[in-house]
């Protein structure tokens, strides 16, 4: 596996090749990361990675300073898994001078669910994002791109901004890995208590049974099943942020005149000061 740090070495080392495979992550990698290189590697030619974390997407009180750094276990990871590339840009190098043409998502999109209550979150997302593309994809014919479904809006946020922008790029969304217990594979799990690690698997366990009762009841009962569901996390001594039901087409909120929508159920919740995501397609 190469490893680069510069645009201009990422862009030499990928020269001789016409459609990259690449996955994006801050690092501090899991097996759910490494299942999306395995996914992306028999889809084109050469296979890249990306780690850093980016600055534009953590609030002033989010953790950008003490987010993991495993550079070593990383590497291993992805050598193991066959990534040919690794492009890991210092933050001078990837934002020589400040970013101050940033992509903005629709706010019916991005100013929902987690952007709601992360105010800005998807603008540093889609930036990013835009930048490592073109970093990755300069001069080809197109390429592939796996993002984990686990950050739901993300993916649809990504997918759109490559349609709207008609970049040559095939978003591919990866299942969400789960470890036996039904939780979903997090960097962030790294930070929860052997207590709080017991207790997480509540939020996968919330939103199947507001996925089951959404099924049984119909959609028409949906906002007071959220209440429901919110509460009996609050009284585990969670704080939910949401948990809701939405159209997977729009993450709107779903129609009862239309039963034959496609649903996703969407939750985010802190367990002590770790906060946690997780959606369930019903």
């Amino acid at each position: 596996m190469k490893i680069v740090h510069t645009i201009a070495d990422l862009r030499a080392q990928l020269a001789p090749f016409q459609r990259p495979a690449f996955v994006a992550t801050m690092g501090n990698l899991h097996d759910g990361h490494i299942a999306l290189v395995k996914q992306a590697k028999p889809l084109g030619d050469v296979t890249v990675a990306s780690i850093f974390v980016n600055r534009l997407q953590f609030a002033p009180h989010e953790d950008f300073d003490t987010y993991p750094r495993t550079w070593d276990a990383d590497c291993d990871k992805l050598e193991a898994a066959g990534c040919d590339v690794l492009f890991a840009p210092r933050e001078a190098d990837l934002y020589p001078e400040p970013q101050t043409y940033k992509v903005h998502p629709p706010a019916e999109l991005a100013d929902i669910l987690e952007g709601h209550f992360r105010p800005g979150f998807f603008v540093g997302v889609s930036t990013v994002v835009m930048k490592l593309f073109s970093c990755v994809y300069a001069g080809k014919a197109g390429g592939v791109a796996v993002f984990g479904k686990k950050d739901y809006q993300q993916v649809m946020i990504i997918r759109r901004m490559v349609q709207q922008f008609a970049l040559p790029i095939e978003i591919i969304a990866g299942e969400t890995l789960r470890a036996a217990d039904g939780l979903a594979l997090s960097s962030r799990n790294g930070y929860l208590t052997p207590e709080e690690r017991t207790e997480a698997v509540q939020l996968s366990r919330a939103l199947k049974g507001l996925g089951d009762a959404v099924r049984s009841t119909g959609v028409a009962n949906a906002a007071d099943l959220e209440a429901l569901a919110m509460q009996a996390l609050t009284a585990r001594g969670w704080q939910p942020d949401y948990l809701s039901v939405r159209r997977r087409a729009d993450l709107l909120a779903p129609s009862s005149a239309s039963a034959s929508e496609a649903l996703v159920v969407l939750g985010a919740a802190r367990l002590g000061t770790t906060r946690l995501i997780d959606n369930l397609e019903i």
